[in-house]
């Protein structure tokens, strides 16, 4: 429940902070209360919580607003699917609808719980009194409900699951299974009400797995909608250590060509804080990092001439280019003219810029044959 909880808190909070910069965004804005709604209601069905509502307001105050609550997320969770539809008038209708079916389900749990004594709710679901017609009508209300939204969330899912791509398409096939497992355990335990309301004994086998398939199912729901975001997030992690890597390989090679030309070093830009904060990022100073050395080989290369015809070419060794680029250094730094033309240097064929990074990378490591891992060279702050 713990761990639950701060998984909802984080994810409202961001929905929040989206919701804040896009205030008009009517998808956005009944996720974020699907959200709230559902955070509000896990403190109060935690055993502290509702330990607490019920010695303020007596017994069952707890278990009323958890349930109006967890109406109201569903409820907000409908308009989702709705406000997504191409047709903004006909969803703002259907949502108004809507409104007034779970308003008038929260008014009849409502007046069902407050007609009772408080005693009666000092159970579970699995040992409150169903003989007891008002329980009967606040659990299996609020049962029948559930079972609707869900069962309509899970089959517009499904719905767009068949439209999309993976990864997206597989998130949504998750979610829309685990919308409908829910569903299912709410019909399942309505239908325990009913039974239970002529006094007729359940197993506690039954409810027990009932209980079961609801926290998987909401498990699993929760794994769906999170899928695909999990996977960006990984696919961006390899992406930024990869780049961190290959900033430092090429570290060796940027000094080589820094020095020699110190007017390629790209300056600072004046910018605010937080923009300077974001310019020394990885994948920032990675791609500066990589116009700097290709300036810096377009200006090194008249010095590899030998003649007119020239020596470098686009498939050179990677050692013998390093060698090169160590003359060509002591040449500048000796004062040597350029001559007239440049030729192009550890080019890849075509416009695969990855094969074209992997060549400056065999070039700088080159330039340090003796280091034993590529990773342990200090790195070089642009």
């Amino acid at each position: 429940m713990e761990l639950l909880l701060l998984g909802l808190v984080g994810a409202l909070v961001w929905k929040l902070y989206k919701l804040w910069r896009a205030p008009h965004d009517a998808p956005l804005r009944s996720v974020t209360l699907c959200l709230l709604c559902a955070t509000l209601s896990y403190p109060i069905a935690m055993p502290g919580g509702a330990t607490g509502v019920d010695t303020v307001a007596g017994y069952g105050a707890a278990k009323l607003v958890q349930n109006v609550l967890l109406l109201f997320a569903m409820y907000f969770l409908m308009c989702f699917y709705l406000y997504s539809a191409a047709d903004a008038e006909a969803s703002r209708r259907r949502a108004r609808k809507e409104a007034v079916v779970v308003g008038g389900v929260v008014v009849v749990i409502t007046l069902a719980a407050v007609s009772v004594p408080h005693e009666v709710f000092a159970g579970s679901f699995s040992t409150a009194d169903m003989a007891i017609p008002q329980i009967a009508v606040f659990y299996g209300g609020a049962g029948c409900y559930l079972t609707y939204v869900l069962g309509l969330a899970s089959r517009w899912t499904r719905s767009y699951a068949r439209m999309s791509r993976r990864p997206h398409a597989t998130g949504l096939w998750m979610a829309a299974v685990g919308l409908g497992a829910m569903a299912v355990a709410c019909a399942i335990r309505a239908v325990i009400v009913a039974v239970r309301w002529f006094e007729i004994d359940v197993p506690q086998r039954l409810m027990a797995a009932v209980a079961f398939l609801l926290v998987a199912s909401i498990l699993l729901f929760t794994a769906g909608i999170t899928y695909s975001g999990v996977r960006a997030r990984i696919a961006s992690s390899k992406l930024w250590l990869q780049h961190r890597r290959d900033h430092r390989r090429l570290a060796a090679l940027w000094e080589l060509l820094a020095e020699a030309f110190p007017d390629n070093v790209l300056p600072p830009a004046s910018l605010s804080a937080h923009d300077r904060r974001r310019a020394r990022g990885v994948h920032r100073r990675y791609h500066r990092r990589i116009v700097e050395i290709r300036d810096g080989l377009v200006a090194v290369s008249p010095y590899l001439l030998e003649d007119e015809t020239g020596i470098a070419s686009p498939d050179v060794d990677s050692a013998e280019l390093a060698a090169w680029l160590r003359r060509a250094s002591a040449r500048i730094k000796g004062g040597a003219p350029a001559p007239r033309r440049a030729v192009p240097l550890a080019m890849a064929l075509g416009s695969d810029r990855a094969a074209d990074v992997k060549q400056l990378i065999a070039v700088s490591d080159a330039l340090v044959p003796d280091r034993a891992n590529p990773l342990m060279i200090k790195e070089t702050r642009c």
